[in-house]
């Protein structure tokens, strides 16, 4: 009789087979080239040069004050995945890919694509090896901090993750917005709410809502609320969340926060969030919910990120339940989004 095969992996002998696999692992072993070539073109701003159609790579090595040789190369291994396409004269125009790399993208990438390819990002994660031996991030021992102790050290590395964070948000909030039905009237409070993309789309929305962001001063004073519908209906607030925030209102709002702190940081947010909240108020925790074992992830990229660089994971909602329990909260009901994400309703217990 043959064991079962039923849901185990199965290896093949096929030399055709070997070859797929030898030349995937090649490849993957060598993908780190991509995103460097992704951040060597985004630095250069190519996408803004080709704004107004194709141009040699002499044209733009001129305008980018790169090397006209290195920066051909460059872009034809880009083009080999659809970012940037080489015309039969010879020089380079935008695709759909590339496009998003401009400054004035209605979907922007470019601060992303250069937060997620600074060596804050790269540098850990050349060490998950030792990440994944000792249980913890090896960024401290690289920067001789953790990420945002160091970003607070560095003014222009913070406003890039700052506005990186923002133009994420821009991908995603509108969907999240409507997805939630939020109070007809009341405040919402936006706990590290960036510049505000979050805050001003659920303001939009409901226009009974008030609304309060919460930030560092230098963050605040940046804010992108700037939508003719919200003038008046907000205000600005600087606090820290490990130690007080605006109470009383009906609704606070943790967007990407939790899942790039540890347990115990988490803990420590939800009890300042607790302390500010009344007995009917929600708090509502945006992020990635990992499903059980066995169904498919949402976005598994995002949990190795954060034991990488952060000491956060993604968590399940038994994991998401153990944080709020040690807070005096409990979790009501999970709401999905558009997004990878999920709005966690959460109360007092």
């Amino acid at each position: 009789m043959k064991p079962p095969t039923e849901g185990l992996l199965v290896i093949s002998s096929d030399p055709k087979d070997i070859g797929a696999a030898v030349r995937q692992l090649l490849g993957d072993a060598l993908a780190y080239l991509y995103p460097a070539a992704l951040r060597a073109a985004a630095g250069a701003g190519i996408a803004d040069h080709l704004a107004d159609g194709p141009l040699t790579a002499e044209e733009l090595a001129r305008r980018s004050g790169v090397d006209s040789g290195h920066l051909r190369r460059l872009l034809r291994f880009l083009a080999t995945r659809g970012v940037f396409s080489e015309q039969p004269d010879g020089s380079f125009a935008l695709t759909t890919a590339a496009s998003v790399l401009r400054r004035d993208s209605p979907a922007p990438l470019r601060n992303l694509v250069l937060l997620f390819t600074d060596e804050m990002y790269w540098r850990p994660a050349g060490r998950l090896d030792e990440t994944v031996r000792r249980g913890t991030t090896a960024f401290d021992t690289i920067f001789g901090a953790q990420i945002f102790e160091h970003l607070s050290k560095d003014p222009a590395k913070n406003e890039l993750f700052v506005d990186a964070m923002a133009d994420l948000s821009v991908l995603e909030h509108t969907g999240i917005a409507e997805s939630y039905d939020f109070p007809a009237s009341g405040t919402v409070v936006d706990v590290a709410g960036g510049l505000g993309g979050m805050l001003q789309s659920v303001l939009v929305r409901n226009p009974g809502l008030r609304g309060v962001l919460v930030d560092r001063s230098e963050v605040l004073e940046r804010h992108r609320m700037t939508d003719p519908a919200v003038a008046g209906r907000f205000e600005l607030a600087e606090a820290d969340f490990f130690a007080k925030l605006p109470s009383g209102a009906d609704i606070y709002l943790l967007k990407r926060i939790l899942h790039d702190k540890s347990d115990e940081e988490a803990v420590r947010i939800l009890q300042t969030c607790r302390a500010a909240m009344n007995e009917s108020a929600r708090l509502l925790v945006i992020d990635i919910v990992v499903p059980p074992a066995g169904a498919e992830q949402p976005n598994p990229t995002s949990d190795v990120l954060m034991m990488t660089v952060f000491e956060g994971k993604e968590r399940t909602e038994e994991e998401l339940a153990k944080l709020m329990s040690a807070a005096g909260l409990r979790i009501s009901r999970v709401v999905a989004t558009p997004s990878a994400m999920s709005i966690t309703e959460v109360v007092a217990l």
